[in-house]
């Protein structure tokens, strides 16, 4: 049961940590006002309204009584409650007393006001409306053959501390939300700058000169990460050079051994060193090729169909069919794509006869196709066919051709993009990639 109901808040509660924060600072605020306004009315508005009232309706119940004697001059006593009781009153001589109840439900003064008129006349008739006129109440009572007719003004059964008291509950309470907005937005910020740096850097995109700020918390989480992150691009920067004099030093005596090799006379010991050579020649290559995939290119915004389509025209294959998606733009690193796109391109003639490409599209992301009719990869090697040099021993990886760097380097491109690519069985009972990338 409680566990049911965690999990119902947790879905209603909003995920971000703005909105989340401003209901802690709201919702007090809130329920503060509600309880000082319902205390307020209770045992404020609504007694002094019920007092105005009963006050009112006992100058009318008097009125009547002195109207009655007949000692008393009855345009005299009209008068004078007229002048000194704030009362219009005016006799209509008409038997017919027919008016259709214009109460409201929702009114407090129409409430009160029926309360005591029923409290202090009973089974006899009378009507009033409090919605004909804007500042006046019209309250009619029936009298022998015909009824007196009052003009009431408003302000003598309500009092307008309501609308003040309204006005200065209110207003206070939005000015102080509306402050409580902007430090949020303050505090929030940082945070959010945070998350965009460590996306921007999981990336592999260039990022400026990071400075930490907002409270001490998200300051040492800011300083930590530009920490981690200069100690990355030192690594990465070690890495490359490091690379860049393998590739140098041993380019160098391979190409010795090549012109070794051609003074030996034996032909068939001479081809199969050079096969060797060209094979270990290959493995520096795309070695190196793999470990600078990601950190040598800047981001920009190219169409991705139009790149697609390029690359399948080079083939002038016509085993080669495609279906995409057209004016599908992107922000990456164009060559890294285009190398991700050739190397399973690749791949797919090589194991197969026949090639689909797909590109489509949905809210959040693209989605890139690529299958063959080929032997295909058994799904328990779905992952390991993503190690660098991993080789399956049947099926797609029997050739010397491959050095096991083809899924490896087009993996790392498209998880640098802040993608992902799964391998499934195709529509053609061969293999299927399926790139999922960011929009």
């Amino acid at each position: 049961m409680f566990y049911g109901l965690s999990k119902l808040v947790k879905n209603i509660l909003p995920k971000r940590l703005f909105y989340r924060a401003l209901l802690i600072v709201a919702i007090p605020v809130i329920v503060i006002q509600l309880i000082i306004t319902i205390v307020f009315f209770d045992s404020l508005w609504i007694k002094t309204n019920k007092g105005m009232t009963k006050a009112l309706v006992n100058e009318i119940s008097t009125f009547i009584e002195v109207y009655n004697d007949e000692i008393y001059n009855k345009d005299e006593i009209t008068n004078l409650f007229s002048v000194y009781q704030d009362l219009n009153i005016e006799f209509v001589d008409d038997k017919n007393f027919k008016y259709e109840n214009t109460e409201r439900w929702f009114s407090p003064i129409d409430r009160t006001l029926r309360r005591e008129l029923k409290s202090r006349f009973g089974s006899q008739m009378y009507w009033f409306n409090t919605t004909t006129y804007k500042e006046l109440i019209d309250l009619r009572i029936k009298y022998q053959s015909g009824y007196f007719k009052f003009l009431i003004p408003r302000d003598r059964v309500t009092s307008s501390s309501a609308r003040i008291f309204a006005l200065w509950i209110t207003v206070p309470a939005i000015i102080m939300v509306l402050i409580s907005l902007i430090f949020l937005k303050n505090q929030t910020r940082p945070i959010t700058n945070l998350a965009k740096a460590a996306e921007k850097f999981g990336k592999g995109e260039e990022i400026e000169e990071f400075k930490p700020s907002g409270a001490a918390e998200i300051r040492q989480a800011g300083y930590e990460f530009d920490k981690m992150r200069k100690r990355i691009n030192r690594h990465l920067n070690q890495r490359s050079e490091m690379l860049s004099g393998i590739s140098h030093d041993l380019r160098t005596p391979l190409t010795r051994m090549k012109l070794q090799i051609a003074f030996i006379k034996d032909k068939e010991l001479s081809s199969k060193l050079a096969d060797d050579i060209n094979e270990m020649e290959k493995m520096l290559n795309e070695y190196l090729q793999f470990t600078s995939s990601s950190y040598l290119e800047k981001d920009e915004k190219f169409n991705l169909s139009e790149l697609i389509d390029k690359i399948v025209e080079k083939y002038s294959n016509k085993n080669i069919s495609k279906n995409l998606l057209q004016n599908i733009h992107i922000n990456g690193r164009k060559n890294l794509i285009r190398r991700c796109v050739n190397n399973l391109i690749d791949n797919a003639i090589k194991y197969g006869d026949k090639v689909k490409i797909e590109l489509s599209k949905s809210t959040n992301n693209l989605f890139i196709k690529i299958e063959d009719n080929g032997p295909g990869i058994p799904e328990k090697e779905y992952e390991n066919v993503f190690k660098p040099f991993y080789k399956i021993d049947k099926g797609r990886a029997d050739s010397k051709s491959s050095v096991g760097l083809g899924l490896s380097i087009a993996s790392d491109i498209i998880r640098s993009h802040g993608g992902n690519i799964k391998l499934e069985r195709s529509s053609m009972n061969g293999l299927g990639v399926k790139i999922f990338l960011p929009v």
